[in-house]
């Protein structure tokens, strides 16, 4: 029992002892944290005393800053009080008012640098003009002088030789039988004179001329010449003659260089080649776009262009002139229209419109086009007028009978002396031939100035055909 309370007895004192250290600690910890709140409450008021000298300063600048806002404001309103009275004392003084000094002020401004830009456009034009003039003329003697064109030769007839004198008798036929079936199956005429070995076929369209001299040719190398072979001989000559022209734009595209023929249109290159039969004031059109399409092609390339479209263009630009007898209008319009059809550029299109100014030219192509179109065209032995009025008057002769019902053929024969029309037989009776006979050359004498008479011949025929099999 006494071993028990000694040992209670310690467990006391010891709990007694860990509670006063624990307390002694407690207190160094409070004094601890109560000398670092005296640091921080001296760091405190410092910083205060600090910042409260700091805001004091600001005031102070504050007012001096107001102070100053107030005396420039003085100063302004005293500055803008004088220049009103300035103003006012100069508007007395010259008689205007301020907004009309500055629309004065203005308009002389104004007025000064129109002429200094007047003077300066003046002297670049002029410069413009003798540097442009003179290399114009380079370039164009240049490229002239590097072409070699023929002379154009007048012609509307075509000479054929005869293998023998008494082919002729067989050309004529019984009382002339087959020359007039000839002419009425052709529209040419057929002259058998005395001159030995020769015959001659005369007509202004040089393609039925064409196709005249191929049926006579095969007439003469069969040797049976009669109406029926005849028309069976010109529908061959006709055909051959497509073929010649489809030839002739090929051989044109490779001869100024444009390329392969598949490059182009089918339609277009047979259109191009019936112009190698056609003639524009004597001239062939042919050659005279071949020409033109080299011409503009060299100046091209002196000027530093592209020369592939402005030689496309200028080999097309007349390419309407095939056309124009089929479509009313200018043939630099038509032709244009057409080219558009077939696929060719806008810049193609557009130089083809505007070669004879209907249309301003707006790109160098159209330029360039227009220049070789006259030099090809105004080149000495170029062109002759006469032949070209002749034609004229002659395809209006044609025109002005083909306008009429019932009328399948119009030739001008006898060199524009003759109208022979042929009708159909169905469609138009001997009294009706009779009125288109005389409506025809009343027309003509209306229209058109010629020497002598005209003759209008209406061929009304019928034929009645049967096959013994």
């Amino acid at each position: 029992m006494g071993i028990a309370q000694d040992t209670g007895t310690g467990s006391s004192l010891l709990l007694l002892l860990a509670a006063g250290v624990l307390i002694g600690a407690l207190a160094l910890a409070v004094v601890g944290a109560l000398r670092a709140l005296r640091r921080r409450r001296a760091e405190l008021d410092r910083r205060e005393a600090w910042l409260t000298a700091e805001l004091h300063r600001l005031h102070l600048h504050e007012d001096e800053l107001a102070a100053r806002a107030a005396e420039a404001e003085r100063v302004r309103a005293e500055l803008a009080e004088q220049t009103t009275e300035n103003r006012l004392l100069l508007e007395r003084t010259a008689g205007l008012t301020s907004a009309q000094a500055r629309d004065e002020v203005v308009r002389t401004a104004e007025a000064e640098a129109r002429r200094d830009a007047a003077l300066t456009v003046r002297e670049i034009e002029r410069q413009a003009v003798v540097e442009g003039e003179g290399r114009a003329r380079e370039i164009i003697a240049s490229s002239v002088q590097r072409l070699a064109a023929e002379h154009t030769a007048e012609t509307v007839v075509t000479t054929l030789r005869l293998p023998s004198e008494d082919m002729k008798g067989r050309v004529i036929g019984r009382e002339g039988r087959n020359i007039r079936a000839f002419e009425a199956v052709t529209g040419v005429n057929l002259i058998v004179d005395d001159t030995p070995g020769l015959v001659q076929l005369s007509c202004f369209d040089p393609v039925r001329r064409e196709s005249a001299r191929l049926t006579l040719e095969s007439l003469l190398t069969d040797g049976r010449i009669h109406p029926a072979r005849i028309e069976e001989a010109h529908e061959r000559s006709r055909s051959e003659v497509q073929r010649l022209c489809i030839r002739a734009g090929e051989d044109a595209l490779l001869t100024v260089g444009i390329g392969a023929a598949g490059e182009m249109e089918p339609e277009l290159v047979r259109t191009l080649g019936t112009l190698r039969y056609r003639t524009s004031y004597g001239q062939n059109v042919l050659g005279h776009l071949v020409e033109s399409a080299h011409l503009a092609g060299m100046m091209a390339a002196e000027l530093g262009v592209d020369p592939e479209p402005v030689r496309r263009a200028a080999l097309l630009h007349d390419i309407g002139k095939a056309l124009s007898h089929q479509v009313a209008g200018s043939h630099a319009l038509i032709g244009a229209e057409f080219a558009r059809r077939h696929g060719e550029s806008a810049e193609v299109v557009h130089a083809i419109a505007a070669h004879h100014g209907e249309v301003e030219a707006k790109t160098v192509e159209a330029v360039l086009t227009q220049a070789a179109d006259a030099c090809s065209a105004g080149r000495p032995g170029a062109r002759k007028e006469s032949v070209e009025a002749y034609v004229r008057r002659l395809e209006r002769l044609e025109e002005i009978a083909r306008a009429h019902d019932g009328v399948t053929k119009v030739y001008a024969m006898q060199a524009g002396r003759e109208v022979r029309v042929m009708v159909q037989p169905e469609m138009v009776d001997d009294v009706r031939a009779q009125e288109i006979a005389r409506e025809v050359a009343r027309q003509v004498r209306e229209e058109l100035t010629y020497p002598g008479q005209i003759r209008i011949t209406v061929v009304r025929e019928s034929r009645a055909t049967e096959f013994a099999r």
